[in-house]
């Protein structure tokens, strides 16, 4: 009989053990989408015609005046949503990257595929002269070259995640040598406005960039789920992943089609927002400490981080509006040095 009611106390107490992340992870989830909600009202409401919440709510639910609806409805909104669907996709994007590679330093504009749409813009825009969805199917197309190549040149009987890091580093110099190429031949003119796409600009963003990466969002969110059921196993390294029975190349190419996907999407309809998919899955992970890419809070924390950052560039530097990849350059180029230092301290770096 007390042998039944210990086994009994060890069950409920392995459960509430197990409901503990969960509960933790729902908290940290639904604090996040909070904390974005109230940024999304304060970037619709404040600016040089400040909306009234009041105003905001009715005009949204389909009221309000002319006015306020052409400031909402056609100037602000489209640019927050746009912000808010392209940190979702480099948030997921990177929290694939890096948990599958197991390194911290693998995200698409560390590794190459935003330089990949950056190469293919600039070309597409200064030689071929190409403007709107035009553009940004060039970029999108660039991104799933640079990726694909990627991929080829560090296949060796599969690929190790510090090989395509390696090799996406390498390619990413090589296009970025091309588009500084190209912009010292290009008109001072035409190099300024292709210089503040490669910064990665919310600015005069329309319904036309919001409903296509809407698109691409609903279809590669729910793909990049049901791909990342084989992170956890893939965390435990190639040898005993496949031991446990996980086609680990197939499992590798569905992830980083997804991951592709989701970067070369946010790419095209913003730019190559720098940082952004490198800093939001580490945050994640940290508000949440449990096995798994955290995919939900880096999406929740990569349209936190553009959002803030495009309101920080627009309102408080000044008369000047910057572009939102200023801001995000500011905060994750010291994350990336500190952690290059810190690698290098616990004797992982090179």
């Amino acid at each position: 009989m007390l042998t039944d009611v210990r086994l009994a106390a060890a069950v409920r107490e392995v459960r509430r053990a197990r409901r503990r992340p969960a509960i933790r992870s729902a908290a940290v989830a639904g604090a996040l989408t909070a904390v974005l909600l109230a940024v999304v009202c304060v970037s619709l409401s404040y600016g040089d015609v400040a909306v009234p919440v009041p105003e905001l709510l009715r005009t949204l639910a389909g009221g309000g005046t002319g006015g306020s609806r052409f400031v909402l409805l056609d100037l602000r909104l489209p640019r927050t949503l746009t912000g808010l669907l392209t940190g979702a996709a480099f948030g997921m994007s990177g929290a694939v990257f890096q948990t599958m590679l197991r390194n911290p330093l693998a995200s698409p504009d560390i590794i190459g595929i935003s330089a990949g749409a950056s190469a293919s813009a600039v070309l597409g825009s200064l030689v071929l002269g190409l403007s709107g969805l035009a553009l940004s199917g060039t970029a999108l197309g660039g991104a799933l070259l640079a990726s694909a190549l990627i991929y080829v040149l560090a296949w060796r009987r599969g690929v190790a995640g510090y090989r395509l890091v390696l090799v996406g580093i390498g390619v990413g110099a090589a296009l970025s040598s091309l588009v500084s190429y190209v912009l010292t031949r290009a008109e001072v003119t035409e190099a300024q406005q292709a210089l503040i796409w490669l910064t990665g600009s919310l600015n005069e963003r329309s319904w036309t960039h919001v409903w296509p990466l809407l698109g691409a969002l609903a279809l590669l969110t729910p793909l990049t789920f049901l791909a990342a059921r084989t992170l956890r196993v893939l965390e435990l390294g190639d040898e005993t992943a496949g031991g446990l029975g996980t086609g680990v190349q197939r499992s590798r190419v569905a992830l980083l089609a997804c991951a592709v996907g989701l970067s070369a999407a946010a790419t095209a309809a913003a730019g190559p927002v720098a940082f952004v998919a490198f800093v939001s899955a580490p945050i994640a992970r940290r508000l949440v400490p449990s096995r798994g890419a955290a995919l939900t809070h880096s999406a929740l924390l990569g349209s936190l981080v553009v959002l803030v950052a495009d309101f920080v560039a627009q309102h408080l530097l000044g008369e000047t509006q910057f572009p939102v990849g200023v801001v995000t350059s500011v905060i994750g180029a010291p994350y990336l040095l500190w952690l290059l230092a810190r690698t290098n301290r616990v004797g992982k770096g090179g």
